[in-house]
């Protein structure tokens, strides 16, 4: 699920792309191997096991989602754990339903997708300078893990924004990934959730805060595309180099 740009000899050994690409890589397979929070193994494998009728002859991923996109990233987006029927089916976040509709088609107009649809894991798309993860690997029951899943979860998504080494601004999907990321990057006092806010980190990464792209809320008029898109315009003016410097001079 990575997809790793050509290396740069000029770069040093431990930042060039095709290295991290590895190091993600090897994150990926303890995440999709990780079987720590019983209620969660058997909810995504029961759901994996029945199947929705519209895709009863396909077959479910089942197991923890890894984040996807550009090893190089300036910019990651955070939701709240795979779809039931969505990842935890395809094996790709916000992959194979409406939500992922409405991510990815925001991201193609922002320049960070090559495509506008994500039906499937091989279905083409690939991310240019943007990574897409959650804080719960797993698809909980009603949308809802519980605290002590998201606190045995934090590890993969601290490593991972570790790994991340490029990522300025973290664009937070809804409430959950929004407060979770305040606290993996250490912000404090710890901001207030809304759609358009911005909060600093001591290292001067950026947190954005961005209405979830659920149904309850597109559907309902609360998340708009123009909303959507303003958004990720803000995350793509951060990210650029030397954004960061400007801000810590502010």
């Amino acid at each position: 699920m990575l997809v790793v740009v050509a290396p740069d000899p000029d770069l040093p050994t431990d930042a060039r792309p095709e290295v991290r690409a590895g190091d993600l890589a090897a994150l990926e397979a303890r995440i999709t191997s990780c079987r720590r929070c019983p209620r969660l193994v058997t909810w995504r494998e029961q759901v994996a096991a029945e199947k929705r009728a519209a895709y009863s002859d396909q077959e479910y991923w089942g197991r923890p989602v890894p984040g996807f996109g550009d090893p190089g990233a300036r910019i990651a987006v955070v939701g709240l754990a795979p779809a039931a029927h969505g990842a935890n089916r395809t094996g790709r976040m916000f992959t194979g339903d409406r939500s992922g509709d409405w991510l990815y088609r925001a991201m193609h107009r922002a320049g960070l997708a090559n495509q506008a649809e994500s039906v499937s894991a091989d279905d083409g798309l690939a991310l240019n300078g943007a990574w897409v993860t959650s804080p719960v690997k797993c698809a909980p029951p009603a949308n809802k893990p519980t605290a002590q899943e998201r606190n045995t979860c934090a590890p993969f998504l601290r490593e991972e924004l570790q790994l991340l080494a490029d990522v300025a601004v973290v664009v937070a999907l809804g409430g959950f990934g929004h407060a979770e990321m305040a606290r993996i990057m250490e912000i404090s006092p710890r901001p207030r959730f809304g759609h358009g806010s911005e909060a600093t980190a001591p290292d001067g990464r950026v947190l954005l805060g961005c209405y979830h792209v659920s149904q309850q809320n597109t559907f309902t008029g609360r998340l708009t595309e123009d909303m959507l898109d303003a958004v990720f315009a803000r995350a793509v003016e951060l990210s650029r180099p030397g954004a960061r410097a400007g801000l810590s001079e502010a």
